[in-house]
């Protein structure tokens, strides 16, 4: 069955599209990313039928871990994505994280591997590993880590980490599931062998269905996730109106300043984004808009339509092998509301 997640907006949040987690590209914030409407967002999404909502890393949003755990105190069945950087902690020392989060959320912790694509922002925190050497600690990372839950005694030898007689006192019981995205040969060899979720940023289909046909064929098991927003509204016209109101409300300046800083970026999936938008035309694929990355670093493109053309689209994604859904829109409030009944009605059995 289908998974769908929503996103919680730990930069601040608006109606205006903004930067997920640095100051470049930056919209206003008419509302603050305070635990209480952190909390409305993921409850929101709680009711709206979402199975977890998805939590960024990074400079200029507040630390995930600690504030889902937080939000995890006043939600009941949504599961918390929390996404940290590999190789800013220890792997043992999350894994024992993770285990106190689990006991405290019931069980309700998702982890996204971020390895980490802007040389400046990982200078900034002091870490200097090249890109080829962080996706080789982070295989190390993500395989200590496991090992650490298993609840055994074990020693790791590696180039990056090394461990004596490490491991937690007992198994843990409801062991994260590990979600993984990169678009780099690198990236692929580690989500293949470490992964439990593949992401992918919202390309046109037929891009989206050459990488799951590639990394498919280094490990047929691995499930698919497609990071994409949602701009959905009773007609296409509204919905597109929206996409242009939106547009309107990113300025130059924000555009060249993010522009700008994707340009220094090692990221090859944010170079696959970029290009995306260098174009007169910002309509990339039916009903994929990609207007979005022009300020917003990551997923750059929104899929804009009629309820009937949004799960359409869907549709297409699931056939081309696409197992899960991270959304969002702004503001992630309301839209949480709005885009998960949309998605529910065309869901929805039909009585017999």
């Amino acid at each position: 069955m289908t998974k769908f997640h929503w996103f919680l907006p730990t930069t601040g949040d608006s109606d205006q599209v903004g930067a997920a987690t640095v100051t470049a590209g930056a919209a206003r914030h008419d509302r603050a990313p305070t635990v209480g409407y952190l909390s409305e967002v993921a409850r929101a999404a709680e009711r709206a039928g979402f199975s977890s909502a998805l939590t960024p890393v990074g400079a200029g949003c507040l630390d995930p871990l600690v504030m889902c755990t937080a939000i995890a105190q006043r939600t009941s069945t949504l599961k918390l994505l929390v996404a940290f950087r590999a190789g800013f902690t220890l792997p043992t020392l999350l894994a024992q994280q993770a285990e106190a989060f689990q006991w405290i959320s019931d069980g309700r912790l998702a982890l996204n591997v971020v390895t980490g694509g802007d040389q400046a922002e990982q200078a900034a925190y002091g870490d200097f590993v090249t890109k080829d050497a962080r996706y080789a600690r982070t295989a190390e990372f993500i395989e200590v880590m496991r090992r650490t839950w298993c609840g055994e005694p074990f020693d790791f030898h590696g180039e990056h980490y090394r461990v004596e007689g490490g491991g937690l006192a007992r198994p843990l019981e409801r062991v994260p599931e590990i979600y993984f995205g990169g678009a780099s040969p690198a990236a692929v060899r580690v989500a293949a062998r470490h992964a439990d979720v593949y992401l992918l940023w919202g390309e046109p289909l037929p891009a989206v269905r050459n990488r799951i046909n590639a990394i498919k064929a280094l490990n047929p098991d691995l499930r698919i996730g497609l990071r994409v927003h949602v701009i959905v509204r009773d007609d296409a016209d509204a919905a597109w109106a929206e996409a242009d109101r939106l547009l309107r409300g990113m300025d130059p300046e924000r555009i060249r300043a993010a522009q700008e800083r994707f340009g220094r970026m090692d990221s090859v999936g944010q170079a696959r984004m970029t290009a995306l938008n260098q174009g007169a035309d910002l309509v990339v694929g039916p009903n994929l808009w990609a207007g979005i990355g022009l300020v917003r670093e990551g997923a750059g493109t929104a899929l804009v339509g009629s309820p009937a053309e949004i799960n359409a689209r869907l549709a297409e994604y699931e056939d081309a092998g696409v197992d899960e859904f991270v959304l969002s829109g702004w503001p992630h409030l309301e839209e949480a509301e709005r885009v998960g009944d949309a998605i529910r009605a065309a869901r929805r059995p039909v009585p017999a």
